[in-house]
C-alpha cells in the first residue's frame, strides 16, 4: 500500500500527505461550508435579533393627521425591517392642555416601564410629541436614539438636538394653500380658517395670521380658534356666498372638547354650503377639494429609511434630511364637480383622483363585445336581406321568364290549332259571305224586306259565331304579367278545352269524351293557365295516338271529387301507352319523344299544377293507353257545395 502511494505521489513520509489537487479540492469545500455555516448562523442571529421601537403620540393615536402616520409608518417598518420588531405606542394626552406640570407622572410612567429594557428607538409623531421629547430629554431618555417626524420645522428646537437625534421635518406653506383657493375659485371673498384651541393649533393661529396679511386686501378672513365646534358648525352654516373654508386643525376646540379621526371635517362638509380646502393629504378623500398638500405616504418613507439607519448602527445626528415640503397637487374630481371647477384651472402636473368611470371606461369590453355581437347580427341581418332580396328578384324574374315560358308554349299551342281555328273561322265566314251576296241580290229585286231580315240575322249569327271564336285565340296568346287565381268551376274549364279541340279531333278522327263530376266543381286557378295545362296533355294524346290504325282512337278527360278535399282529373287515351323506363322523365325539362318536340309541355304543365298546389303525373291503363293524372285542393267557395267524395278516377276506370 505504501509502495502504491509513494508511486502515485500521495504519502508524505513527515505529514502523510503531499499536497496534491484533490486535498486541496477537499479543503476549499470545507472552508466553504464553515464560511457559508456562520453567515447562515449571522443571519439567524441578526432575524432572532429583537429592535424595540417606541411610538410617541400627539394628543392620542386617533388624532388626524399624526394616526395616518403612525399607521403607515408602521406598515412600512414591517415590510422593510430585517429585524424582529416589537413596537410599542404612547399617546401624550396631556398635550392637549397648556399645562405643562400634568406631564411629571407620565415621565415616571415610562421611566419604570423602561428602566429594565430600554427601547432601540424612539419615534416622536407631531409637534406636541417632539415638544414633550425635548423638554424631558435628559431625565427620561439621555443617550436612546431620537426620530422627530410628522413636525413642522418650526416645532423643533434644533439647538437642543443631542447627537443622538434627528429629524424628518416638514414644511407649511399657507399662502401657497390661499393661493390654491383663489386660483380655483376667482370669486372667492371670504376665507374661514378652522383651528382648534389647544397650545399648538395656537401657535399655528399666529403662524397663519402673520403669513396671510398679504391676502387682507383680496380677501377677509374669519378665525374659529375661540370657539366651540358647535358654534363653528352654526357660523359656517351662514357663510355668504364666494365663501371658502380652510381646514387647519381641530383637535381640542375652545369648550375644551377633543376631537379624533375626521369625524368632526365630516360634520363640517355636511353642514356647510362651501368648499373646503386644507394642507394634509390626511383628510383627503371625501370633503375637500384638494391642492398643494403634505403627502403622508412620502413622510413615512423617509421617516423609515432613516429608522432602518439608525437601528442598523448610524448615529443619529449623521444623518440628514431635507425637510417635506408640499407634494404634487392633488384633486377630488367629485368636490369639483360639485363646485363647477374646471379641470383646466388645476396647476400644471396635478394628480385628479375620485374621478368617476364614464359607461365606456366602467364597462369597455362589455361594450365592445356587444357592439361586436351587434356588428355581426347587423352583418348577417343585411346578408340575410340582401339573399332575400336576391332571391326575391331572382324568384320574379324565374317567374317572369316561366310566364314567358308558358305564353310561348300557349303560342305553340295555338300553332299546333291553327288548321282548327281556320276550319272553325271558314264556316261564319263563308255564311257572311253567302249571306251579303243573297242581301245584294235581293236589294236589285222588289219587296225584299223579309228575306233581308232573315240574311242580316243569318250575318250577325255568324259574325258573333267568328267574334268568339278569335276572343279565345286571343286569349290564348295574351301573356299577362300576373295571371290572375280566383274560384273557378273546374267542368267550364273543360267545356271550353273540348269545344277548342274539337275541330283537331275531327280532322285527326279523335272521339272526343267527357266524364265531369255532377254540379259546380270550384279549384282556386287561373283558367286560361289551367286551360293551357288541358291542351297540353290533350294535344300529347292526339300526338301519341299518331300512328294508331287500328281501333277507335278516343280521348276522355273526367273528373271525381277524391278525399283531403281534392278534385282528381284525368286525360286518358287508347294509344300505345308509355315505355315504362321512361314513365318517371317525361315531365323533366326538355324531355320529349316526338321529332319536333320542345320538351316543354309536360314541364309546364307540372310547374303550373304545383302552382296551384295540386300534383300531377302519368299512369299506363291495364287495358291499354296512357292517363295523364293531377289533383287540385277544392276552393274554400265551393268546398260546402261538394257532393259526397268518390273513389278515385283512375281506378274507376281502370275497373
Amino acid at each position: 500500500m505504501a509502495n502504491m502511494m509513494l508511486r502515485t505521489g500521495v504519502y508524505c513520509a513527515r505529514c502523510g500527505f503531499t499536497d496534491i489537487p484533490y486535498v486541496r479540492a477537499l479543503l476549499l469545500m470545507l472552508m466553504l461550508y464553515f464560511a457559508w455555516s456562520g453567515a447562515a448562523a449571522a443571519e439567524a442571529e441578526r432575524t432572532a435579533e429583537i429592535k424595540r421601537i417606541v411610538i410617541l403620540h400627539s394628543f392620542g393615536r386617533d388624532f388626524k393627521p399624526w394616526t395616518d402616520y403612525a399607521s403607515s409608518i408602521r406598515t412600512e417598518l414591517e415590510q422593510q425591517s430585517p429585524w424582529r420588531l416589537e413596537i410599542t405606542d404612547h399617546s401624550l394626552v396631556a398635550a392637549r392642555f397648556s399645562n405643562e406640570n400634568s406631564e411629571a407622572a407620565f415621565v415616571e410612567y415610562l421611566q419604570a416601564l423602561f428602566a429594565m429594557k430600554s427601547p432601540n428607538l424612539i419615534l416622536s409623531i407631531g409637534a406636541p410629541a417632539a415638544s414633550f421629547v425635548q423638554r424631558n430629554r435628559q431625565r427620561l431618555f439621555d443617550r436612546i436614539p431620537m426620530l422627530f417626524t410628522a413636525v413642522e420645522q418650526r416645532n423643533v428646537r434644533t439647538n437642543e438636538l443631542t447627537p443622538y437625534d434627528t429629524v424628518v421635518a416638514v414644511a407649511h406653506d399657507f399662502p401657497a394653500a390661499i393661493e390654491n383657493i383663489l386660483h380655483l375659485l376667482p370669486d372667492t371673498k371670504h376665507v374661514a380658517v378652522v383651528n382648534g384651541s389647544s397650545p399648538l393649533e395656537k401657535f399655528w393661529r399666529e403662524e397663519m395670521r402673520k403669513e396671510l396679511k398679504p391676502f387682507e386686501g383680496r380677501v377677509t378672513f374669519t378665525w374659529y380658534d375661540s370657539l366651540s365646534f358647535e358654534a363653528i358648525l352654526k357660523q359656517a352654516s351662514a357663510l355668504p356666498p364666494h365663501s371658502a373654508i380652510f381646514w387647519h386643525l381641530m383637535s381640542v376646540d375652545a369648550a375644551g372638547i377633543a376631537h379624533e379621526g375626521g369625524r368632526a371635517l365630516r360634520r363640517l362638509h355636511d353642514t356647510v354650503n362651501a368648499p373646503i380646502f386644507s394642507y394634509v393629504d390626511s383628510f383627503f378623500g371625501r370633503d375637500l377639494v384638494g391642492g398643494p398638500m403634505h403627502s403622508v405616504a412620502e413622510g413615512s418613507r423617509q421617516t423609515v429609511s432613516v429608522a432602518m439607519r439608525i437601528l442598523g448602527g448610524e448615529k443619529p445626528s449623521d444623518i440628514k434630511t431635507t425637510v417635506v415640503g408640499f407634494a404634487t397637487p392633488k384633486f377630488d374630481w367629485r368636490q369639483l364637480q360639485r363646485w363647477g371647477i374646471h379641470e383646466d384651472r388645476l396647476p400644471a402636473g396635478s394628480a385628479v383622483e375620485f374621478r368617476e368611470l364614464t359607461a365606456w371606461q366602467r364597462y369597455r369590453w362589455q361594450i365592445e363585445a356587444a357592439a361586436l355581437a351587434f356588428l355581426v347580427l347587423l352583418s348577417m341581418t343585411m346578408w340575410l336581406l340582401a339573399e332575400r332580396f336576391g332571391r326575391r328578384k331572382a324568384e320574379i324574374q324565374n317567374r317572369s321568364l316561366s310566364l314567358e315560358v308558358v305564353h310561348l308554349n300557349r303560342v305553340a299551342e295555338v300553332g299546333a290549332l291553327s288548321a282548327s281555328f281556320a276550319h272553325d273561322l271558314g264556316q261564319p265566314l263563308a255564311s257572311i259571305a253567302l249571306n251579303a251576296l243573297f242581301v245584294k241580290d235581293k236589294l236589285s229585286a222588289e219587296r225584299p224586306l223579309d228575306k233581308l231580315n232573315e240574311a242580316v240575322g243569318d250575318i250577325v249569327s255568324a259574325n258573333a259565331h267568328a267574334l268568339d271564336i278569335l276572343k279565345h285565340m286571343a286569349g290564348l296568346l295574351k301573356s299577362r304579367a300576373c295571371e290572375s287565381v280566383q274560384p273557378t268551376d273546374l267542368n267550364d274549364v273543360i267545356v271550353e278545352a273540348l269545344r277548342i279541340l274539337s275541330t283537331e279531333a275531327q280532322h285527326r278522327k279523335i272521339l272526343l269524351e267527357k266524364g265531369c263530376h255532377p254540379g259546380p266543381v270550384f279549384v282556386s286557378v287561373d283558367a286560361i293557365r289551367l286551360l293551357q295545362v288541358l291542351l297540353n296533355l290533350a294535344l300529347n294524346a292526339m300526338d301519341a295516338m299518331a300512328d294508331t290504325h287500328s281501333g277507335t282512337r278516343r280521348i276522355a278527360i273526367r273528373t271525381a271529387v277524391i278525399g283531403g278535399g281534392d278534385v282528381e282529373v284525368i286525360v286518358e287515351d287508347s294509344g300505345p301507352g308509355i315505355p315504362t323506363e321512361k314513365i318517371d322523365a317525361i315531365f323533366d325539362t326538355f324531355y320529349t319523344t316526338k321529332e319536333n318536340g320542345t320538351g316543354m309541355g309536360l314541364s309546364i304543365s307540372r310547374t303550373i299544377i304545383d302552382s296551384f298546389g295540386g300534383k300531377i303525373w302519368a299512369e299506363n291503363r291495364s287495358k291499354g293507353g296512357a292517363a295523364f293524372v293531377f289533383t287540385l285542393p277544392l276552393s274554400t267557395r265551393g268546398a260546402a257545395q261538394q257532393p259526397a267524395m268518390e273513389p278515385r278516377l283512375v281506378e274507376r276506370l281502370a275497373s
